[in-house]
């Protein structure tokens, strides 16, 4: 699944970050499954970091309250993966899209025959500030 969001400023990214893993999808794949990964209770901070690395990447674990009520939401025991790629930089210094991967395993859905890994993917044009790129180009 793929939502674009060009702006964000009108939600806060823990409020993001929380409706967009309570909506987890039904994809099985993810991006790094056997990669160091940073505890942080907000994704912005893997954005960040990912618009800092040489290869675009960043890779955590979503830890705090929101993990906390998503694993209990969806009665899933393990930890919630982020990873955080750039796919294009832009003019503007320290901007560029990214695509966000939350992912989980051991996920109930309801009406599920079984637990599965469940995931969203969503792109967003992100800068270091917080703020999105005042051009795309």
């Amino acid at each position: 699944m793929n939502i674009h969001a060009p702006t964000t400023r009108h939600l806060s990214l823990s409020h993001m970050t929380l409706s967009i893993a309570l909506s987890l999808s039904h994809s099985l794949c993810a991006w790094a499954t056997d990669v160091p990964r940073l505890p942080v209770t907000d994704a912005s901070i893997l954005m960040r970091q990912a618009l800092q690395a040489n290869d675009g990447k960043a890779n955590g674990v979503l830890t705090g309250e929101s993990a906390d009520a998503i694993s209990r939401r969806f009665q899933a025991q393990s930890p919630i993966n982020i990873d955080v790629r750039t796919e294009r930089r832009y003019a503007q210094s320290g901007c560029a899209r990214l695509q966000v991967m939350f992912w989980q395993d051991g996920v109930w859905l309801p009406d599920a025959d079984r637990a599965r890994r469940q995931s969203i993917e969503f792109g967003i044009d992100y800068c270091l500030s917080g703020e999105p790129p005042t051009s795309l180009h």
